[in-house]
């Protein structure tokens, strides 16, 4: 490992959002959060909402993971799971009391295609009806390869959705048995024709590096069937490994690469990548010139929110299910993450409100200069943030600016080539919400 991976390799936020969730103040009631909400709504409906709906449920456990889930075999969970989510979609569309503009609805998880897809129609309809559906919505799902069938895919696809994520991580056997997610190449194959078949034009994999048994030769194979099947775009994940919180990756703790292994194969990964025409989007993310994507960050458009990189500006993120997050823009909200909680919860009052954060001004400034640095690698305007750094701050920008990793401009700081695998660092230098607080919060390493 070289020098500056040494160095900034450090537990760092991946900042889908400023403050981050650990640092919230979490002093707003859930009467506070729905006057926020729908004061945002009032100022940011002609831009449309986007939804994201968490669908918690899994067959089997994949070890690697650190998502919120709820393992089961039991499908007769799923209908329940579904009205509690459409009842907590019209206390939002009762506190809006209008046609919804929609240009985003994201299914995520969990395994979304535990669901049939039957009852994922019964959701979207129920979501989409009596509202509007904006011409060229991103409509998206993550779908699992084993279990994702035609059906899924079609009827997904006549309710407006045309991109699919599906959740890779290595091609290589070993590595797939022993973090239990043993899907083969054929499969993936398969399901990856059937939905170009259909007509989805944007379809993602999910990579990871750093998982148990990878070396350089297996980062490799698995990049050469990459390009056998060629995705318009590739998420290329450092693995989190996290087993205070996530019990199960203790059992292969003990095979993990180590951190020059780890930095070696995300190296080679990144350049096979490139060999292959995919260009680095922001962080971790790889698309092709085609992609939605790509073409987003050539035309200074690309945003960033809890699901993600985006093309879309929408300020009113609205968040459905268990453990899902709502961005209003000028606050955060989080659901209960328990599945039953949840829907009892949904059930006597509507919503299940666990925790919320009212934005100050100093937050919201904070979080667009971060937002301009995670996707355009340097600030697109003068920012107030930058004539009124403390202390802290300076001395960390000093030293990412002697390490060459950013420079300043005449309209605030450019992140250099040798600077972009380390955005997380740059920007937590920025994180005064993290400089105040003392006690130890658990983040993955870079």
């Amino acid at each position: 490992m070289n020098d500056l991976a040494r160095k900034y390799n450090v537990p760092v936020p991946r900042y889908t959002s400023y403050p981050t969730v650990p640092y919230w103040e979490n002093t707003a009631t859930a009467e506070d959060y729905f006057q926020l909400t729908q004061a945002a709504y009032l100022r940011h409906a002609d831009q449309g909402v986007a939804i994201y709906i968490h669908l918690p449920f899994c067959e089997s456990l994949c070890t690697y993971c650190g998502c919120s889930k709820r393992i089961t075999k039991n499908h007769e969970v799923e209908r329940p799971y579904i009205d509690s989510v459409l009842k907590e979609w019209n206390t939002y569309r009762e506190l809006f009391g209008e046609t919804i503009k929609i240009n985003a609805i994201h299914l995520g998880g969990g395994t979304p295609t535990f669901f049939s897809a039957e009852n994922l129609k019964t959701l979207i309809e129920g979501i989409i009806a009596d509202n509007h559906v904006v011409e060229r919505a991103e409509l998206s799902f993550e779908g699992h390869p084993n279990n994702t069938k035609e059906k899924h895919l079609k009827t997904l696809y006549d309710l407006g959705f045309r991109r699919v994520s599906f959740g890779i991580q290595d091609f290589d056997e070993k590595v797939q048995l022993t973090i239990n997610r043993v899907q083969p190449y054929q499969r993936v194959k398969e399901v990856v024709e059937m939905a170009r078949k259909i007509g989805y034009n944007s379809i993602n994999f999910d990579l990871i590096y750093g998982l148990p048994y990878q070396t350089e030769k297996t980062i490799s194979d698995t990049i050469e069937k990459v390009s056998r099947l060629m995705p318009d775009r590739i998420a290329f994940y450092n693995y989190a490994h996290l087993p205070q919180a996530f019990p199960a990756q203790k059992s292969f703790e003990k095979f993990l690469p180590t951190e020059s292994e780890k930095k070696r194969i995300y190296e080679i990964g990144k350049t096979l990548l490139n060999q292959l025409s995919f260009h680095e989007v922001g962080m971790d993310h790889f698309a092709l010139a085609s992609d939605e994507l790509f073409i987003a960050i050539k035309e200074n458009r690309l945003h960033r929110n809890f699901m993600g990189y985006t093309c879309l500006q929408s300020k009113l993120l609205i968040g459905l299910g268990a453990s899902s997050i709502s961005d209003t823009y000028g606050g955060y909200m989080q659901n209960v993450k328990g599945v039953e909680e949840y829907k009892l919860l949904v059930l006597n009052q509507g919503y299940a409100f666990a925790k919320a954060h009212i934005m100050t001004e100093r937050d919201i400034q904070i979080k667009e200069l971060i937002a301009d640095l995670i996707c355009h690698e340097m600030t697109t305007k003068n920012h107030a943030v930058l004539n009124t750094l403390n202390d802290q701050t300076k001395q960390e920008l000093l030293e990412l600016k002697n390490d060459g990793l950013i420079q300043a401009t005449s309209n605030g700081l450019k992140v250099n080539k040798i600077g972009v695998p380390y955005l997380r660092n740059i920007c937590k230098a920025f994180d005064e919400r993290m400089q105040d607080r003392n006690e130890a919060v658990v983040f993955s390493k870079n």
